[in-house]
């Protein structure tokens, strides 16, 4: 993960590229411990334990089911069942992004990561269990974290590890880009998953088995680091190896286990290679202001062909749609594309930055695209509801996952590691917290209620304790019962009110739309007035 520009130190790698600013726990190596990590096994289906791969991946999808308004994936059905696939995507969330596609994959994981997350605190407990190989950036070798004799020693190690599971038909995630990131585009492409995954593929010709593919995947989040974001999963077309290519050397080194560094020349020619199938996959544009503008295009062209975009995915394809339109110059400066110069573009970025002053965007304009929607006198009375049951379930919420929140604010806040953290601290505080605090809150609830029995039964005019019978036996099975089934009641009141925050953010948008000053309306209904008189001039 990478803190922002204006933290870089100015240290720079061999191509005089700004190297990460390493945060204090990526800067921190236990080589000891790095070097003791649990290695997976592939004769199994879990790579790592079974219990708690499985036990780990139901936490991650309840706590994502709350975190994310929309979760959609598509391209499954692209991804060969035949053989492994190393997954390779931008990376710009943090631990989301590696979440996002091993949620939606079909096939179970071999996992690699930054040295960090094998021995932080927590964190550790559940990565050694589902066996994550640590990796050594370059950031970390000449920053000064290692020794380059450990830290070839130790990735040649953790890449040999993924690629056996690779040709063992399990899938990865590993990130070219080599770190989180904050930008619009991809960063120049590091070499890790081209070199794991051509020695994946000798191993699968060494052993007889079908050489593993690259799966581009594309990551799509409306405000990355917000609460109750919506997320695409795209699946792209598998890109297949040069499997003739592969040297008979290497194949003859990964049969005895060890790690030979694949030729240069095939390594550079499939990063080459890869890097205009994920492209497309990407915003792919100068700035986030650019992004914005073709969003912007997207749902005032939508509404004026009556075709209103209803998902997630629908806007991020139509706005794809006007990127390519526009960005005729295809050639980037330092990984960067060149800026789109093009005048309907500008009056879109225009627009959209004019909603920004008031935190709205393409899906608050009117079904004309001529101004701004008003509230749908519904949706209060769905928000009134829901407000009403979130106070009747406030004293459950309140004990059962305020510290929680709190805790994923402070951190997600505080870190170091720049706002493309921020969800994954959210995340982490979410999942690791309900799995360590609810069983105390649950255990301190059931001891209150027993506590106060004699008042509670006055206002509930029966005794909780003596629901299932009097005797002594039943009294404990009625306490029990209460404390397994305040887990589901918790987990329910957090789904619950992520449901009433998504009427809460809405409703705060209807009232801003409702408040907008007379001179704002008028100036944006001008903008919007030009920019489809000028979508109409480009039609003829």
């Amino acid at each position: 993960m990478a803190k922002g520009v204006a933290d870089w130190d100015g240290a720079v790698d061999h191509r005089g590229e700004a190297l990460p600013v390493l945060s204090k726990s990526s800067a921190n190596m236990k080589m000891e411990k790095l070097l003791n990590t649990p290695m997976p096994t592939y004769d199994k289906s879990t790579p790592g334990s079974f219990f708690w791969t499985k036990l780990a991946f139901f936490f991650c999808r309840r706590t994502a089911a709350n975190q994310f308004r929309t979760i959609e994936c598509t391209g499954v059905e692209k991804i060969p069942s035949d053989r492994g696939s190393l997954c390779t995507s931008w990376h710009t969330n943090g631990l989301i992004d590696p979440l996002g596609i091993m949620l939606a994959h079909p096939k179970e994981f071999v996992m690699g990561g930054r040295h960090d997350l094998v021995t932080r605190p927590i964190l550790s407990f559940w990565t050694r269990r589902l066996a994550v190989q640590p990796v050594v950036r370059k950031a970390e070798l000449l920053r000064g974290g290692c020794s380059e004799e450990e830290a070839t020693n130790l990735n040649g190690r953790s890449l040999l590890t993924l690629a056996t599971g690779i040709s063992s038909g399990f899938a990865c995630v590993l990130f070219p880009e080599g770190t989180s990131h904050e930008l619009s585009h991809m960063l120049r492409f590091r070499t890790g998953p081209m070199r794991t995954v051509l020695a994946a593929a000798a191993i699968a010709k060494a052993s007889g088995h079908k050489c593993p593919v690259l799966q581009p995947v594309g990551l799509h989040f409306r405000v990355r680091h917000h609460y109750r974001t919506d997320m695409w999963v795209e699946f792209g077309d598998p890109h297949y190896l040069p499997e003739d290519k592969i040297p008979e050397d290497l194949i003859e080194a990964v049969k005895k286990r060890q790690w030979v560094e694949p030729p240069q020349e095939l390594v550079r020619s499939l990063r080459d290679n890869l890097r205009p199938h994920l492209q497309p996959l990407t915003p792919n544009v100068s700035s986030w202001d650019e992004h914005g503008g073709t969003h912007l295009i997207a749902q005032v062209q939508s509404r004026m062909e009556n075709k209103p975009l209803r998902t997630w995915r629908e806007e991020v394809l139509a706005a794809r749609n006007v990127r390519d339109r526009y960005q005729t110059e295809l050639e980037h400066v330092d990984s960067k594309p060149v800026k789109i110069e093009h005048p309907i573009l500008d009056q879109g970025i225009e627009i959209h930055k004019k909603l920004g002053e008031r935190n709205l965007d393409g899906r608050d304009l009117n079904k004309d695209a001529t101004g701004l929607r008003k509230g749908n006198p519904l949706r209060l009375v769905d928000a009134t509801i829901r407000t009403a049951i979130m106070v009747a379930l406030l004293p459950v919420f309140l004990v059962s996952l305020s510290l929680q929140m709190a805790l994923g604010r402070f951190l997600g806040d505080r870190t170091d590691e720049g706002v493309d953290a921020r969800t994954t601290y959210q995340f982490l505080a979410a999942m690791f917290g309900s799995v360590l605090m609810w069983p105390f809150i649950s255990l301190l609830t059931v001891g209150g209620l027993w506590w106060f029995e004699a008042e509670l039964e006055t206002i509930l005019c029966f005794n909780w304790t003596q629901m299932f019978g009097e005797s002594s036996s039943m009294v404990t099975t009625a306490i029990l019962t209460v404390y397994l089934c305040s887990f589901p009641t918790y987990w329910l009141t957090g789904r619950f009110f992520g449901f009433w925050w998504d009427s809460y953010v809405d409703t705060k948008k209807a009232f801003r739309r409702l408040t907008t000053p007379g001179i704002y309306k008028n100036e944006l209904e001008e903008k919007l007035t030009n920019l489809r008189e000028s979508l109409v001039s480009e039609k003829r």
